[in-house]
């Protein structure tokens, strides 16, 4: 009686750890679920793109629960084969974090998973030892009767592969560089487009630093020419990232001249001319100042250009195609708007905006086909920039939050930064919230709002409703918070909107 005794309370206490093991692991699930860049990062992953949040959800998510599913179920009844799925799992986690620890290096939080891990099994295993609740033909089964010959196996064949394709890494990398490359560099994102309009967010940000999102900066694609509006810092690589040439664009389109919507200038221009052995320079449009911003960049570029010109040779680098030609336009007398490129069944209209004290300030409308895209560029809630969206298919608008910009004001106020503080304060008064951007795009008539040029920035997608506040209150149409990388087509002879990614 008392060894029974002391064999049942082993068994409860074994059981009852493996339920919290179980729940640990169902609570990571759900996490992953419902909140997953957030508990992501929690295991040093930051998903980049949409389809990235929908690996983790799937992915992760799914096999957390599915494990803690398995082990509760094990946990409750005290049949250990319910544990064996967890259990397989758990070996092979293992086998994969020392494999790591091998070939890609000491990481601390890497070292710490393996010994909870190891815990975790060891448990598991432990249970085994003291259930003897699975039964087969009316007998209990042992520890050998669930793994089994085989399952050993199969593990160890596992690990075996593991091992091999790692110890080959070089061999089948260099046997994968043909491949991988023909395809990155033979790829044109844009001509896989129907005919129609498109806007592609190359870059979603602003000024303070996001994992997620480079320099503000969009690419307007009409039949096969594309327009940049805005080159933030970083958005010309990830223009390449997406596959798209830098010798694809016809022009670009400056809104304004604040450093985060032109950093990126100098880059194009650069891998335009020499990628693409363009003959003549790249036309950037502008407003008042357009030409101070081109003769700038032409001038730090000048050194590089010449060290091109005499490495490449002029066929390759031809010196008439170097940097940039500014493209000033003005508004005619008692106006606020006026065409500025019409070309190709595609029109392009300047209208001025609110930015104040950064004036001129403008946004662009694009009409192509009987589809149509504005880009507001930063402003305060405008009736210009309503009257100019009027019946847009697309409404691109930056958006603030002034709610997450305060909570970031008084961490920087109460971490003694005043000077900081106040620049979180003064750049709410001059960009507009989302729940403005959606009430313009409602006066407008707007099918569809995006909000792009995020402030504050969101480190996490989990962030978003947040973000967003009370908008969707005010729109009756669809409102997205967007990620670099986005492509919303408006094929030509309908209606549609067609959301695909680049990534």
């Amino acid at each position: 009686m008392k060894n029974g005794s002391q064999r049942f309370s082993g068994e409860t206490v074994m059981r009852f750890l493996v339920g919290l093991i179980g729940l640990l692991f169902l609570g990571l699930g759900i996490g992953f679920m419902t909140f997953p860049d957030s508990f992501a990062v929690g295991f040093g992953v930051q998903p980049m793109t949409v389809q990235g949040l929908n690996a983790i959800r799937g992915d992760f998510g799914g096999i957390f629960i599915g494990m803690g599913f398995f082990t509760l179920l094990g946990a409750v009844t005290g049949r250990r084969h319910w544990l064996v799925v967890p259990a397989l799992f758990l070996m092979l986690v293992i086998i994969g974090r020392a494999i790591s620890l091998g070939v890609d290096g000491f990481s601390a939080a890497g070292t710490q998973s393996l010994k909870a891990e190891a815990v975790m099994l060891a448990v598991f295993l432990i249970l085994f030892i003291f259930t003897r609740k699975t039964v087969k033909n009316g007998k209990d089964l042992s520890l050998s009767d669930i793994f089994n010959f085989n399952v050993l196996i199969v593990v160890v064949c596992v690990a075996i592969i593991l091992t091999a394709l790692i110890g080959f890494q070089k061999q089948i990398g260099m046997a994968m560089v043909n491949r991988m490359a023909t395809r990155i560099m033979t790829a044109n994102a844009v001509d896989a487009l129907p005919e129609g309009l498109h806007a592609v967010i190359i870059g979603s940000g602003a000024p303070l630093a996001d994992p997620r999102r480079v320099g503000f900066s969009t690419a307007v694609i009409a039949g096969k020419n594309m327009y940049v509006v805005d080159i933030g810092p970083g958005s010309e690589r990830k223009l390449e990232l997406m596959k798209i040439k830098p010798e694809a664009v016809k022009a670009v389109l400056l809104t304004h001249f604040h450093s985060d919507h032109i950093g990126d200038l100098g880059e194009l221009m650069l891998k335009r001319w020499a990628g693409g052995s363009m003959k003549s320079p790249l036309d950037v449009y502008g407003p008042d100042g357009v030409e101070t911003v081109v003769k700038g960049f032409n001038h730090a570029y000048s050194l590089d250009t010449q060290y091109r010109i005499l490495h490449h040779g002029p066929n390759v680098a031809p010196p008439s195609g170097a940097g940039g030609v500014a493209r000033t336009f003005q508004f005619p007398a008692g106006k606020k708007e006026a065409v500025i490129i019409e070309a190709d069944g595609l029109k392009v209209t300047a209208f001025e905006v609110d930015h104040r004290p950064v004036k001129p300030a403008v946004g662009y409308r694009f009409d192509y086909k009987g589809r149509s895209v504005v880009i507001s560029g930063d402003t305060v809630p405008c009736p210009n920039l309503v009257q100019q969206s009027n019946g847009a298919d697309l409404l691109i608008h930056e958006a603030l939050q002034p709610a997450v910009a305060g909570i970031l004001e008084a961490i920087q106020r109460k971490t003694n930064r005043p000077k900081t503080a106040n620049i979180m304060r003064d750049m709410v008064s001059y960009h507009t919230s989302a729940e403005d951007a959606a009430k313009m795009a409602e006066q407008a008539g707007v099918q569809q709002l995006l909000m792009s040029h995020i402030l504050p920035p969101l480190p996490v997608a989990d962030l978003k409703a947040a973000f967003m506040g009370d908008a969707e209150k005010y729109f009756r149409g669809k409102i997205t918070i967007v990620e670099d990388g986005m492509c919303f087509s408006l094929p030509a002879g309908n209606k549609k909107i067609i959301r695909k990614s680049f990534f």
